[in-house]
């Protein structure tokens, strides 16, 4: 298509303007962005809200299906009563457009501030604004203010935290897609794993892969921000630990952690091993977090609520007194996240969190203890499966083999 461009006339500067060029291609169908946009406007006539300002990465992704890349940036996507427009910098050209549901407005730099001049000609002045709080910076906000003048403003981040909880049949669809990605990652890294191949080798043996199987799955997709976390001996002892240039060795404890992104949504999967040989004090260790693994699933059903299936893991892990080496939760949601923007806090697997599972939601099984260094044992150990809540329980969408009996490798 030939497209929209608003450049101005020769010699003059715009503070922002639209350049739209090229076919949109986008992770789903019009039909999920507008359910999802109907619901937040039912939010925002709840809250009387005229206007929603959203400038977190995962929310600008899972309501428009463009996810911006900042680089010192500010990026935004406002929603009123009849508009989603997403506000993006000339650096990038129509692509924000390109890969986003409804308008967009590209600000220039040529003056401060072009940003919050743009948004305020969709939002107008005096309205009541809705924000993230748990993203928006101080000094942001302070713009905020000074730009739209608003009469009211409102936190929208625990309400959009909320409904993305909840998954669609076409988003359940992309995270099955990525769990089957993970598995294919697993199985490379396993093939890369001998004495003496750096982590780092081995790492990028998993990414490769991965990188490859989303070519083949989503060819219109955008490729970007697959990674591989592969740790070994004291280096499992933090789950996100970088990886290094170590060398393995016979005996070695390992970590698998493969991390594929798909239009915004990240999937994983994290496996214990072992290189060659397993000792039997670190043998105990992984028998008790797989049976913790197994345990913590079968918790997974509608009707529980976070805190109740972490306590009774929780009692699982002190009846064998191993409960002081737990380090984190036991589980999270998943969808429009990442190591580096979005959290759907109200759906973890911990002690303070009391929402209730329903069908719909996605969310992992992942107990790990570390065993400190100089202890027998020692080391991270963690599995990690991905859950749908059905009906009348869960289904496991996780198909890479867990426990002794398949990962004690090289």
């Amino acid at each position: 298509m030939a497209g929209i461009s608003e450049f101005g006339v020769a010699g003059q500067r715009p503070d922002f303007y639209r350049f739209h060029q090229g076919e949109k291609v986008l992770p789903f169908a019009d039909a999920e962005y507008e359910a999802r946009l109907t619901k937040l406007r039912a939010v925002m006539v709840d809250e009387g809200i005229d206007a929603v300002v959203m400038t977190s990465m995962h929310n600008v992704s899972y309501y428009s299906g463009f996810l911006y890349c900042a680089f010192g940036r500010p990026y935004a996507q406002v929603v009123t009563a009849t508009e989603t427009v997403t506000f993006s910098a000339g650096i990038d050209a129509a692509q924000p457009w390109r890969r986003g549901y409804g308008d967009n407005i590209t600000y220039t730099d040529w003056q401060r501030n072009n940003y919050w001049r743009a948004i305020h000609s969709v939002t107008g002045s005096g309205k009541v604004i809705g924000f993230e709080g748990d993203h928006i910076s101080y000094t942001q906000l302070g713009l905020m203010d000074e730009f739209l003048t608003p009469s009211a403003k409102k936190d929208i981040a625990p309400a959009t935290m909320r409904l993305r909880m909840h998954k669609s049949a076409a988003e359940i669809e992309l995270i099955r897609a990525g769990a089957a990605t993970a598995d294919v990652g697993g199985y490379a890294i396993k093939e890369a794993i001998k004495v003496g191949a750096r982590e780092v080798d081995v790492a990028m043996a998993g990414r490769d892969a991965m990188e490859l199987e989303i070519s083949k799955r989503f060819p219109d997709s955008e490729i970007r921000d697959t990674w591989v976390w592969f740790q070994s001996g004291i280096n499992t002892d933090g789950a996100h630990n970088p990886v290094t240039c170590r060398k393995l060795e016979r005996g070695d404890i390992l970590s698998l952690n493969t991390f594929p992104m798909i239009s915004g949504y990240y999937t994983a999967l994290e496996r214990t091993l072992f290189v060659e040989e397993v000792d039997g004090a670190s043998l105990k260790v992984w028998e008790a977090n797989v049976a913790a693994h197994e345990y913590g699933m079968s918790l997974l059903k509608p009707g529980a609520s976070c805190a109740e299936v972490t306590h009774k893991i929780n009692d699982f892990f002190a009846e064998r007194d191993m409960l002081q080496y737990r380090t984190f939760g036991y589980g999270h949601s998943f969808g429009v996240l990442s190591h580096y923007y979005g959290r759907e806090a109200g759906l973890e697997l911990r002690e303070d969190i009391d929402t209730v599972l329903k069908p719909g939601m996605v969310i992992s099984m992942e107990p790990m203890l570390t065993i400190p260094d100089g202890q027998l044992g020692a080391g991270g150990y963690r599995e990690h499966d991905i859950l749908v809540i059905t009906e009348d329980g869960n289904e496991n969408i996780t198909g890479f083999p867990y426990g002794p009996e398949h990962n004690v490798v090289g």
